[in-house]
């Protein structure tokens, strides 16, 4: 690939557009143009990292209390739930949901 800075002045170049294979690198303050010739691309998939459960996890849930609380799956009228301050100290506690029946989560600011 050709370098994206201009050889001449060290300005960065933009690309220029043209039909087909009219597309180019150009210098936007002095003459130089660097023809394209051809298309170059590159894929690199990445790989995801494991994502950390920000509830803690099913340890978190093990000693916590059960409310009357309708679950929006299945509507099963209990559920676990924990209190946690996730704004600032001067905003009130948001109330974190698990259904006793189908373990889905929601949660109530």
């Amino acid at each position: 690939m050709a370098a994206q800075f201009c050889p001449t002045c060290a300005n960065l170049l933009i690309v220029e557009i043209g039909r087909q294979s009219n597309s180019a690198f150009r210098c936007r303050t002095c003459p130089y143009i660097y023809h394209i010739r051809e298309k170059l691309t590159s894929k690199q998939l990445i790989a995801r990292k494991e994502v950390d459960d920000v509830l803690g996890g099913a340890e978190a849930w093990k000693d916590v209390d059960q409310t009357d609380a309708h679950c929006p799956k299945c509507a099963h009228g209990r559920a676990y739930f924990r209190q946690m301050q996730t704004r600032s100290a001067d905003e009130p506690m948001t109330t974190f949901y698990r259904c006793t029946q189908c373990a889905h989560n929601w949660k109530e600011d």
